[in-house]
């Protein structure tokens, strides 16, 4: 995970560590909303802001370079009158489906278990 200039990563990070700083940073509200609504593919900043309900604009620009500094999304610019701007997951980005599978199936199982099923 990408990390202040000031905090060094160690030679031998754990484990531990890793998971902890990935957690952190896919459980910052909205990541993994924005991260499900570009799987269906390349959306413009106004999509994005309209399609996740509650997203403040500050919160959604602020998300967006978060994930363009992690490397899962990259913004393009398409050069034209007016300037229109592009965001899209890259192939780590895109690997994301996995991780929104299993969470779906675990929240999917959970909600089984409560309701009294196996």
């Amino acid at each position: 995970m990408n990390r202040n200039a000031n905090e060094q990563k160690p030679i031998n990070e754990s484990p531990c560590q890793t998971y902890r700083l990935a957690i952190e940073f896919i459980g910052k509200r909205w990541t993994g909303i924005i991260i499900y609504q570009l799987l269906e593919g390349p959306k413009r900043y106004h999509e994005l802001l309209h399609t996740i309900d509650g997203i403040s604009d500050r919160l959604l620009s602020e998300r967006l370079k978060d994930l363009e500094l992690e490397g899962l999304l990259r913004k393009r610019v398409i050069e034209e009158a007016p300037k229109k701007v592009e965001y899209e997951l890259t192939p780590p980005g895109y690997e994301f489906i996995e991780v929104i599978k299993a969470i779906m199936n675990w929240a999917e199982k959970k909600e089984e278990y409560l309701k009294g099923g196996k």
